[in-house]
């Protein structure tokens, strides 16, 4: 049945396993994600206050026994029992009497900040961005551009996360492109610039099989065009995500006011100029419009 996703017992997206627990991802879909965390007993935890006030976490005992400290006095929890945080000021302290299994669901990403996919996706970004000096920190500005151009055109929460991961790796798959054609000064041969029509793809399929699997179009398209003059499909207007049409302008953006070994970046205003004459044929007026927008209210023009 459409919109029914079946996993047997035992699978997971990715599990992190730490000294005495072990955390799975289950499911995820825009911000929201759903785990299963084992601790072994007379372990001690604790729950922290977010970065994100909007944040709440919502965690139910499935099996086993611990206790929480809670205004000063030792609660006891066991299978059945189930907590949630939401505004939270002060770390909360548990401690395992038995092994516990819990399902914990975040209304917000958090299971980036242990997984070890996303360190070596990080580690892959951070060593194409010094196969070529004049690229570093890349896709660091062509991520917040883009959430910033999301936000302006009203995505939902949802499709900001996907984009904002689909925009920080869009140039993931050029780990498998040559240095010396990364690094070429000059214009690239036909048989060189084939190595480079490969690299949005790369991108989408190295990671397909993550977490962030519902960035994958958004990097695999990154370079289509309106027109159809973009690679490697040549998709065409509807055909290409919203993502991919963010992170298209972004890109060229960033491209063109970044210094290279052959010539000094354009100045902003100079570069939206030529994003706007070619506004409707390989970019979207709209989206055009929204980063002029974050373009004036930084200052830049």
């Amino acid at each position: 049945m459409s919109g029914i996703f079946l996993n047997r017992k035992g699978s997971y997206i990715e599990k992190v396993l730490s000294n005495k627990t072990q955390l799975s991802l289950l499911a995820n879909s825009g911000q929201t994600e759903i785990m299963l965390q084992k601790i072994d007993k007379n372990t001690i935890f604790f729950v922290y206050p977010a970065d994100n006030s909007e944040l709440m976490e919502f965690f139910y005992i499935l099996e086993g026994e611990l206790v929480l400290e809670l205004d000063g006095e030792m609660v006891k929890l066991k299978s059945g029992d189930y907590y949630f945080s939401k505004d939270l000021e002060n770390k909360a302290f548990f401690k395992t009497i038995t092994d516990v299994q819990i399902f914990y669901v975040s209304d917000k990403p958090v299971f980036h900040l242990i997984s070890n996919k996303m360190k070596d996706l990080e580690y892959m970004r951070n060593a194409v961005e010094e196969k070529d000096m004049y690229t570093h920190a890349h896709g660091e500005r062509v991520k917040e551009y883009s959430v910033k151009i999301g936000e302006k055109l009203l995505l939902s929460n949802a499709k900001i996360t996907c984009l904002n991961y689909a925009a920080a790796f869009h140039d993931l798959g050029k780990i498998n492109v040559p240095d010396e054609v990364l690094k070429k000064p000059g214009r690239l041969t036909e048989e060189e610039f084939e190595y480079i029509k490969k690299h949005p793809k790369d991108g989408e399929d190295i990671v397909k099989d993550t977490f962030i699997k519902e960035s994958a179009l958004g990097i695999g398209q990154h370079h289509e065009r309106l027109d159809g003059s973009g690679y490697p499909l040549g998709l065409k207007g509807d055909e290409i995500c919203m993502e991919a049409k963010i992170i298209g302008v972004a890109d060229s953006y960033d491209a063109m006011t970044s210094d290279r070994p052959y010539r000094k970046g354009m100045e902003p205003g100079d570069a939206l100029k030529e994003l706007k004459a070619l506004a409707g044929k390989h970019y979207d007026e709209l989206i055009i419009s929204k980063l002029e927008e974050v373009l004036k209210e930084e200052g830049l023009i």
